[in-house]
């Protein structure tokens, strides 16, 4: 004689408890974040002073200012023998000494040459920024600076976009002897990706 088994109570679902009075009070307090309170005037004014005023960065480009006679040296590719041409290079500080021009003419590769470039030292990014152009292009090669500059050497590194339409990146390094002598070298990557010197330019004070 089969034995009836009794039917169990139905197993119900457990409700979750609501949040009780205490838990939301600390939900309640929690910090909120608060919007970034709005620059005063006067601390507005001071940040911009500060970025527009000429700095020891511009005080760099000092003696670099004057009349120069130059030795360009260029080496188009590894190997290849260099051309050799003299010019010159008139160079000043504008817009209040925030910027130094240089006006260069002399020869490149056989045929008449000029360019006109601008260096400065951005005191918000705190480096040397610069932009050239000349008569071998409708382009500009802008710079900017890299490492730690000195009163004696300042590197950058610049961007060019080439006839062939491609991007070519420059290592610059401007080396300062004394007050009547600098020098401006670019190195660049050839076929087999070694770097070499494609430029100098040697600067005597006229």
């Amino acid at each position: 004689m089969a034995v009836k088994k009794k039917a169990g109570r139905p197993k119900t679902k457990t409700k979750a408890k609501p949040a009780t009075k205490a838990k939301a009070a600390t939900i309640a307090k929690a910090p909120q974040k608060r919007a970034p309170k709005a620059m005063s005037e006067e601390a507005m004014m001071a940040q911009w002073q500060a970025a527009m005023s000429p700095s020891a960065g511009h005080a760099r480009l000092m003696s670099m200012v004057g009349t120069w006679r130059t030795t360009t040296t260029f080496t188009m590719a590894p190997g290849a023998s260099p051309q050799v041409h003299g010019g010159t290079s008139i160079h000043r500080l504008v817009l209040g000494g925030r910027y130094l021009e240089q006006i260069y003419k002399g020869m490149a590769m056989g045929m008449p040459f000029e360019g006109i470039g601008y260096t400065g030292y951005d005191n918000v990014q705190k480096r040397y920024v610069g932009t050239w152009m000349d008569t071998f292009g409708t382009g500009l090669m802008n710079s900017v600076g890299v490492g730690n500059p000195t009163d004696e050497r300042i590197d950058c590194v610049a961007e060019a976009i080439e006839p062939s339409g491609q991007k070519r990146v420059f290592e610059t390094i401007v080396r300062i002897r004394n007050h009547g002598h600098h020098s401006y070298e670019m190195w660049t990557k050839g076929p087999t990706g070694k770097k070499h010197r494609t430029m100098i330019v040697e600067y005597e004070r006229a």
